[in-house]
């Protein structure tokens, strides 16, 4: 009889192990090219999280966003956008990004990873608040850092970005 009481109880501890990992059921990004004052979205978004919201420092956030979706509103730029001057998205056709440290901020979750863009890894940290089984991160970077040079100056290439996760 002890046999199948330490297996239940076997399968019980799993089954809370796995109930408390959550991962992402959809998101959502959206940017604003501050200088242009151009904002959009971008989509395609797969993902291979898991969080722990119990123990961050074992959780993941990776995934990524296809480029053929950037929408700004305006098809030709879009279209541009989408060319090999830009964002190249024949020859680079995802942004990825995946975490290598997650940790507890006072108002929610902070993310530092690597984020490839045309072939170039720069490191990315994302702000996340918590409500419910949302997470709403902000980021910001220059997109001249991935020789995608809008404009002349550095400081004019700023991007901010707006991901929002629902997490299951």
């Amino acid at each position: 009889m002890k046999y199948p009481v330490k297996l239940v109880l076997l399968f019980l501890a799993i089954f809370q192990l796995v109930q408390a990992q959550q991962s992402i059921s959809s998101a959502r990004v959206e940017f604003i090219f501050l200088s242009k004052d151009v904002d959009g979205t971008i989509e395609g978004f797969q993902s291979t999280s898991k969080i722990d919201p119990d123990d961050l420092s074992s959780s993941v956030l990776a995934g990524s966003v296809e480029v053929s979706t950037i929408k700004t509103g305006n098809f030709l730029r879009d279209w541009h956008l989408k060319s090999s001057k830009y964002f190249d998205d024949e020859e680079y056709p995802l942004i990825t990004f995946k975490s290598e440290e997650i940790s507890p901020t006072e108002k929610g979750i902070k993310v530092v990873g690597i984020i490839k863009i045309k072939g170039i890894s720069k490191t990315l940290t994302w702000q996340f608040d918590k409500d419910g089984n949302t997470l709403r991160g902000a980021a910001s970077l220059y997109c001249s850092d991935f020789n995608i040079n809008i404009k002349k100056r550095r400081e004019d290439n700023k991007v901010e970005i707006n991901l929002i996760l629902e997490l299951k």
